[in-house]
């Protein structure tokens, strides 16, 4: 039976202790989430596999705003009125893909990923 790559951890769930054949590659590493809030504008950029670069926000005060006639707007974010992936992301006012947000020109649905694309684009919904 074949153990998995991503099981390396050096104890048992009984105590026991286990020793890994081999160490825990770079890509095999976990980070912590990106969690981008309202307010202003900061970056981080990180390197990731194959020498590329992923740009992430750390907070954010505008959204590009789709309107549905072939225009995009630059609206600022009032508030984060839902988050349907967490409960806590929607108390704490976390942007993350699917979030609805208050804008100068309405509600909106988030449909980038902010954390990994290190834009905030949405649509205005239909009342």
């Amino acid at each position: 039976m074949r153990k998995s790559v991503e099981n390396l951890a050096t104890s048992k769930i009984t105590g026991g202790r286990r020793h890994p054949l081999r160490i825990r590659r770079k890509y095999e590493t976990d980070r912590f989430p990106n969690e981008p809030i309202n307010g202003a504008q900061i970056t981080v950029t990180r390197n990731v596999r194959g020498k590329n670069t992923k740009t992430a926000l750390k907070s954010v005060d505008f959204v590009n705003l789709s309107t549905g006639e072939a225009k995009v707007k630059k609206t600022k974010i009032l508030k984060v009125l839902e988050n349907a992936t967490n409960n806590d992301y929607q108390r704490r006012g976390i942007i993350t893909k699917g979030a609805i947000l208050e804008t100068q020109e309405g509600k909106c649905r988030v449909v980038s990923r902010p954390g990994q694309s290190g834009t905030v684009n949405a649509v205005l919904i239909k009342e």
